[in-house]
């Protein structure tokens, strides 16, 4: 029987050198924030333009799995969980604040931390509310938005926040509490991963079964419940941060799973209007967007970055 000689890392060259890239690997790692430990994946090379990827509910970093390689030849990508989410620190609701400035206040010391002071963000879902009050705080940080449904327009809340949220924002008690917890059950994970694809065969049961481990571990239903009522902050906030991007004019990336139940597509049409430069693709397909269209997705990022992040 033949013996293979294997292929050293220095042998290999053109596309196969590519397989022996170490920067490409992802890499999970965990800080003490305000005495919390915040898990990341990091890839990537350090010298690389930072990107910082920002979650959305009820995933974690988890959600840029298969993302990060793509983008980790030339940049240096980072994805932290936030408190309550992935593999992070998850304490009780009566003993940590579960707002969404809290959150961003914890993700602006893990970044200053890591020495990441200029940088671009990919937002999703929960992410937009969380990048958006980085960018309007450090603005002077932020290189470039790369927004995948990562709503801040009015047009992008779907019929079903009137269903779900309206009413538990109107007035919280137990029988509006009842339906925001229809929300957090493995129907619900399943369908904000199936809703709107084009085939089912692109969508792993990993990713549901991932999130709704994470939902079901006890006394995160008060911390997801806090977050849902929170959340009426964010649409109020939507003019301060349409003046953001007016006044500073970041390069937008507005790349959409136009079939999205939860944040429709005039949402993502809606940044045009404030950020004219704004760069908009809608792909056929659903929210988490990443689990059917993340080379296509790596694709553009990489053109739209190398355009406008030096």
């Amino acid at each position: 029987m033949p013996i293979l000689n294997a292929i050293q890392p220095e042998q290999a060259t053109g596309q196969a050198k590519e397989l022996f890239n170490e920067s490409c690997r992802v890499l999970y790692k965990a800080a003490k924030i305000d005495d919390l430990k915040i898990f990341y994946r990091e890839a990537g090379p350090k010298q690389g333009p930072d990107v910082v990827l920002l979650h959305g509910f009820p995933s974690s970093s988890h959600m840029f799995r298969e993302l990060m390689p793509l983008l980790a030849n030339k940049y240096h990508v980072i994805a932290p969980d936030y408190p309550g989410y992935g593999y992070s620190d998850a304490p009780p609701a009566d003993q940590f604040s579960y707002t969404f400035d809290h959150l961003a206040d914890v993700i602006d010391h893990f970044l200053d931390q890591q020495n990441i002071t200029r940088y671009s963000i990919y937002i999703q879902d929960y992410g937009s509310p969380v990048g958006f009050r980085l960018a309007t705080r450090h603005p002077e940080r932020i290189q470039a938005i790369i927004t995948q449904n990562g709503n801040a327009y009015d047009e992008g809340l779907s019929p079903f926040w009137a269903e779900y949220l309206y009413p538990y924002w109107n007035e919280r008690n137990p029988e509006t509490e009842a339906k925001v917890r229809k929300l957090l059950t493995l129907e619900t994970t399943k369908f904000q991963y199936q809703q709107g694809y084009r085939d089912a065969a692109h969508i792993s049961p990993d990713t549901w079964t991932f999130d709704q481990a994470g939902l079901d571990r006890p006394g995160n239903d008060r911390i997801q419940l806090d977050l849902a009522y929170d959340y009426r902050v964010n649409p109020p906030l939507y003019p301060k941060w349409h003046r953001y991007l007016r006044d500073k004019q970041p390069p937008v990336l507005a790349v959409w799973g136009k079939n999205d139940p939860i944040f429709s597509a005039p949402g993502a049409e809606a940044f045009l209007r404030d950020a004219p430069k704004t760069e908009l693709h809608l792909l056929d397909t659903g929210h988490f967007a990443l689990e059917e269209d993340a080379p296509e997705i790596g694709r553009l990022i990489h053109a739209f970055l190398d355009k406008n992040v030096r």
